[in-house]
């Protein structure tokens, strides 16, 4: 499974390490991905999703219902 949020689409990025003496060396930056435990009352289950910690704070916001309503209408399945 690639490291992407399931909300938000996040993928890690790629950059450059620079060193003192100015010699640089590719890294990458990943997403803060948490996988979170959501109750879902429409459908009365739990679902398991693979987060940013930004998307938690979206999720706290908007609530799971509508989360979820995005998720799926990204096509990704829940």
């Amino acid at each position: 499974m690639s490291a992407h949020c399931q909300l938000t689409g996040t993928t890690p990025v790629f950059g450059n390490n620079v060193s003192h003496s100015h010699r640089r060396t590719r890294r990458r930056w990943s997403p803060n991905l948490q996988h979170r435990r959501y109750w879902l009352p429409s459908e009365g289950r739990f679902v398991r999703l693979r987060l940013s910690a930004r998307a938690i704070r979206t999720v706290d916001r908007i609530g799971v219902e509508a989360a979820v309503a995005r998720i799926r209408a990204r096509g990704e399945k829940v």
